[in-house]
């Protein structure tokens, strides 16, 4: 169940993508954290909409512009959670063919770019990770509005998922130093979801992985399990030489479940 706090932030996105798109939207669905064991002190609030046509350059610059300006940020309700936004086009999804594209995305890794004018900072439309996130969708997300997931979305092949995750491991490589908790718990989720087919919330995903790490590595993924929760502050100077030594054992682990 939602706070208070976070179905106002809800209904304030969907309101946005309601004025945006009209008649030809969907439907919206609630995704990630908020349906995987609750929202935790750094989860997203994650939405998925579905649309039947593209959005304009137009509506992008208005959601943009909305969005910088409640996610994350101090309203009358108090500090408002970080929000991700993803917009795909029906066609684009259904029939279901691999990679997928989407045709919008907010989050506030990009909020400088956005910030500096930008309305589309993705390097290509084509996004493999939304076959994990229509995959989630598909298994645990709460819809806001419009048909169920199960009307909307074909079934996500299972093998589809894990490409999804490994052809994403390259990027999470290079975002390890500024983006470092949220790469540290995704490869956690990875490892997790390869070993076992079920798509864990981070949280739970880092404990799995826990149990599994040799003890050297186990601080790492402790401490970002931690700052998730809000239990500890973000800080990664004590530990900064066992950050890629334990991606490279995660990455290691998970090639070798493949093989």
């Amino acid at each position: 169940m939602l706070s208070s706090a976070d179905q106002y932030l809800l209904d304030e996105v969907v309101t946005l993508v309601r004025n945006a798109l009209g008649s030809d939207v969907i439907g919206a669905y609630l995704f990630g954290s908020a349906v995987l064991g609750g929202l935790r002190h750094e989860s997203d609030l994650d939405v998925l909409a579905v649309s039947k046509r593209p959005t304009t350059a137009q509506e992008k610059r208005g959601l943009i512009q909305s969005l910088l300006s409640i996610s994350g940020q101090m309203t009358p309700q108090g500090r408002l959670r970080r929000v991700e936004l993803t917009i795909v086009v029906e066609s684009d999804v259904k029939p279901w063919r691999y990679p997928p594209r989407m045709d919008f995305q907010y989050g506030d890794w990009w909020r400088t770019e956005f910030e500096s004018g930008a309305i589309e900072p993705w390097a290509a439309a084509v996004n493999p990770d939304l076959s994990v996130l229509i995959a989630m969708t598909m298994l645990n997300g709460k819809t806001v509005f419009g048909p169920r997931p199960e009307e909307v979305f074909d079934p996500i092949p299972h093998d589809h998922v894990i490409r999804a995750m490994i052809d994403g491991i390259s990027g999470l490589r290079d975002d390890v130093d500024t983006d470092t908790r949220n790469v540290i718990l995704t490869f956690a989720r990875i490892w997790s979801t390869v070993a076992t087919r079920i798509i864990r919330s981070k949280d739970a995903a880092a404990e799995w992985a826990l149990e599994r790490l040799p003890e050297a590595y186990r601080p790492v993924l402790s401490r970002a399990r931690a700052n998730y929760l809000g239990d500890e502050p973000e800080r990664w100077e004590d530990l900064k030489d066992r950050i890629h030594p334990f991606v490279d054992h995660v990455v290691s682990e998970i090639h070798g479940l493949l093989r």
